[in-house]
């Protein structure tokens, strides 16, 4: 059976805000991994706009590095599933409105032959976690104290118990910690 996995960018003190996290190319590389073992991301209104206005025009950008672009070349083309109540179309490529509640789409794509599926967003994640409905996490925690931003799984209240499975340094100091649940 697929597996739903949350991956986030975080900072010591629990904020989930892009802008404050280290975007080098080992990073980059290391979520295109991760996409290359999925082939669907969930994710909110939110972080599909946010992805939306800089992906599929990567390549015009002069600050693209190469493992950027092999981030957007893993990222366009994959399965993209959007929750939201205010939008009415999405123009992403293979990008698809969620018409239907988080527990039903995922259990039928669970069901589904496949890759993992990604969690793309705190708001998804959110949900996905009080539904007992994620399976791995990776926390990429950088070396940052922010100080403000979006708190990680903000409104979260239960205790869940992970097991630490795998990490892995990077050489800016950021640290992937790959969790299971219990």
């Amino acid at each position: 059976m697929r597996k739903v996995i949350f991956a986030i960018n975080n900072t010591i003190d629990g904020y989930a805000d892009h802008t404050t996290g280290i975007a080098d190319n080992e990073l980059h590389d290391f979520f295109t991994n991760l996409l290359n073992e999925a082939d669907v991301v969930l994710m909110g209104r939110k972080t599909y706009q946010l992805m939306e206005s800089f992906w599929p025009a990567a390549y015009d950008d002069p600050r693209s590095t190469k493992s950027m672009l092999r981030f957007a070349d893993k990222y366009n083309p994959i399965k993209k599933v959007i929750f939201s109540k205010t939008l009415t179309e999405v123009k992403w490529e293979n990008s698809q409105l969620a018409y239907k509640d988080i527990p039903g789409i995922v259990a039928e794509l669970k069901k589904q032959k496949g890759k993992n599926i990604l969690a793309g967003s705190l708001s998804i994640a959110s949900q996905l976690l009080k539904l007992y409905l994620i399976d791995e996490f990776w926390f990429v925690v950088h070396p940052i104290i922010a100080g403000k931003g979006i708190q990680l799984l903000e409104g979260f209240d239960e205790r869940r118990d992970l097991e630490l499975i795998d990490m892995k340094k990077f050489k800016s100091g950021a640290v992937a910690l790959h969790y299971q649940k219990k």
